[in-house]
């Protein structure tokens, strides 16, 4: 039977027919519901945890304003599946009818997109929730949300579906008249969000930064979803100081935090910075609490005001001068080791989009730099001994940059001219999404990858020699590195030290440059092979982070074990893998006669082995690496390979398991 083909014009450009029944007017919360990311930016793991922050703001508002002191944040099960629980001590969300709309004003603040207390001057000066769309969205992308508030002696409860009221806001119970706050309860809706489990740490580490931000307040996490309850509770006196202190505290530090405070034009702002004798920099910047992750002109007023207070010193000692050779520092002079927190309160702060990433206002540059500028030459003055440390170390990265510079120009030639490593064996995809580059620990195994790739998708550069641990060194040695080298050549995306939230015109990196999707560091499964891997992943988050990020890093997984049972050839990959295989294959057996083969390294394996059991993306075990909190694994990046003995001892004394016999 014959159809009639379509009009093409109809297929590409819709109806021919354009009235109002072609205009869709959606009630209410449909339009969070349609276009999520709209408000929350994703529908992944991190708009989950948005909406924890959406309800969460509104506590910290009520905490800033000085009517609350205490938040609990709880997870848990209910019948809906996971459910997250913030309960304040705050005023409690009003409940009297609301004038224009007639309802009680708790479901107004619930049901309506554009609802809040924060546009106008009254209930709250400063807030990190100010379009009035927070809760309401939360509500929205939730199969359940129940409000309790605690007001004037009563208890008042309303219950949605999917932000739909269940029946009106009534009084479901009698409190103490001093008791007060509010208490909201949601399970995400997975018809909407993708499917994911709260985070508990990444939350907690946001809950952390929180209680240092605003000091006084105890926020406490608590998670009832295993059978071990899991609870912390964060509280800091000390505020912004405390702050940079955790964030350095397995860095030698050159003095104590350096912290001071200033109100302008109703904008309070707060500063803590600090130096450790590392290479990196790190600094955070907020507004009304809301992590400003792209930074604003509260950072660069921040950054311009340390340099500016600096260069200032420096032309003032005539020893520095003299060893430097110049009388001007740079901002990438300064960057290194610094460590810094810039929070700000601003009654109406512009941001740009709904995710609050970056400040706008203008005229917070100047108050954020005039106020710096001043409290820091004041202070060096004070203390010339911190002034000389921080000269003395700034001018070694100035002369470590132009090194630095000579050295990306020559990585930067041979990147224009063509050049790979000559022990690179190439693929002959060009498509750099299909394509995956092996590196690969030692000339032996290099040889057999090389020998059992794919040689259309698969490339393999070999590793030789001791690796340098990048956490160690200045850049200009990372950068003239012959073990680093190739691999820089390899990937063909440049290099950049990772600077938070800072432009940096030496920054080279382009990760749209990357000649490979998957780049999988291949090693022995023994403690050497662990070594190998943990220098080339501390190299790569700190010289190439956003191949970490883009999720293009994996681990192999090689097989410990080859056990032959007859004409059956089984691989484990740990003792557990290799007991689970000979219980299933093997009962009542005597162990020692069954043929296990332990391999010692990759170099052990024949090519046919290597490709079955490592390289054959039908039958291979990788692991993904995946940064969730790049704040904690900087933390961890700095105690386990920097300098410091002491806190990597601790560290192992209690998190390393007994063994009884180490094959090293």
């Amino acid at each position: 039977m014959l159809t009639e083909e379509p009009n093409i014009d109809t297929v590409v450009n819709g109806s021919e027919e354009y009235d109002s029944s072609e205009i869709q007017v959606l009630e209410g919360l449909e339009h969070v519901r349609l276009r999520p990311g709209m408000y929350i930016g994703t529908t992944g793991i991190d708009g989950l945890h948005h909406l924890v922050y959406e309800v969460l703001d509104n506590s910290i508002d009520e905490a800033m304003a000085g009517f609350c002191d205490q938040i609990t944040i709880t997870f848990d099960h209910n019948e809906y599946g996971e459910v997250c629980t913030v309960e304040d001590n705050g005023r409690g969300i009003p409940v009297d009818i609301h004038p224009q709309v007639g309802k009680s004003t708790l479901e107004v603040c619930l049901t309506k997109l554009n609802a809040g207390g924060k546009f106008g001057k009254g209930a709250y000066k400063v807030s990190g929730g100010l379009h009035g769309v927070g809760v309401s969205c939360v509500n929205a992308l939730s199969c359940y949300l129940e409000a309790t508030v605690y007001r004037d002696g009563n208890i008042y409860n309303q219950v949605y579906h999917r932000g739909v009221p269940v029946e009106d806001v009534k009084i479901i119970g009698h409190c103490d008249p001093d008791k007060h706050g509010t208490t909201i309860s949601f399970s995400p809706d997975f018809e909407v969000m993708e499917k994911n489990s709260f985070s508990y740490e990444t939350l907690s580490n946001r809950f952390r930064e929180l209680s240092y931000l605003n000091h006084g307040i105890r926020i406490t996490i608590v998670d009832k979803r295993e059978e071990e309850i899991k609870t912390e509770s964060f509280h800091s006196d000390g505020g912004l100081s405390e702050f940079v202190s955790y964030l350095n505290e397995y860095k030698k530090t050159l003095f104590q935090p350096i912290s001071f405070e200033g109100v302008k034009d109703d904008v309070v702002v707060e500063i803590a910075l600090q130096y450790n004798d590392k290479y990196d920099e790190k600094v955070f910047s907020f507004v009304n609490n809301i992590n400003t992750r792209e930074g604003g002109t509260h950072l660069t007023g921040f950054k311009t005001a340390i340099l500016m207070a600096i260069n200032n010193q420096l032309s003032k000692n005539a020893k520095m001068l003299k060893k430097f050779g110049n009388d001007k520092l740079e901002s990438a002079d300064i960057s290194e080791g610094l460590t810094g927190v810039v929070s700000i309160k601003i009654p109406n702060p512009q941001f740009e989009g709904q995710t609050k990433m970056k400040l706008g206002n203008a005229n917070v540059r100047f108050i954020v730099q005039s106020l710096v500028y001043e409290k820091l030459n004041n202070y060096f003055d004070e203390f010339p001994g911190d002034i000389e440390l921080l000269l003395d170390k700034a001018i070694s990265a100035a002369l470590g940059r132009i090194a630095a510079r000579k050295a990306r120009e020559q990585i930067r030639k041979k990147s224009e001219g063509g050049g790979l490593p000559g022990k690179l064996a190439d693929c002959s995809e060009k498509d750099p999404a299909k394509c995956e580059v092996f590196i690969v620990e030692g000339d032996s195994a290099g040889g057999s990858a090389k020998q059992g790739r794919d040689r259309r998708f698969q490339a393999i550069l070999p590793l030789w020699g001791k690796m340098l641990n990048v956490e160690k060194a200045q850049e200009y040695k990372v950068l003239g590195n012959d073990k680093l080298q190739p691999v820089i050549s390899t990937i063909g995306a440049g290099l950049t030290r990772y600077n938070n939230q800072i432009e940096d015109s030496e920054q080279t990196f382009d990760i749209t440059k990357a000649r490979y999707h998957k780049i999988i560091i291949m090693a022995d499964a023994d403690v050497d092979g662990s070594h190998i891997r943990t220098l080339l992943l501390t190299f790569f988050f700190r010289y190439m982070r956003p191949l970490i990020e883009a999720g293009y890093i994996y681990f192999a997984m090689p097989p410990l074990y080859k056990i032959t049972l007859g004409k059956k050839i089984f691989y484990a990959y740990d003792e557990a893998d290799k007991k689970r295989i000979i219980e299933e294959n093997c009962a009542g057996m005597d162990e020692a006669k069954i043929p296990i083969q332990r391999y010692k390294g990759l170099g052990e394996m024949n090519p046919e082995q290597l490709w079955e059991t490592t390289m054959n993306p039908e039958t291979r075990l990788i692991s993904k690496i995946h940064l969730e909190d790049a704040e904690e694994a900087d933390r961890v990046f700095s105690m386990l390979m920097g300098e410091d003995v002491e806190p990597r001892r601790d560290f192992i004394e209690q998190n390393a398991t007994y063994v009884a016999n180490l094959d090293v």
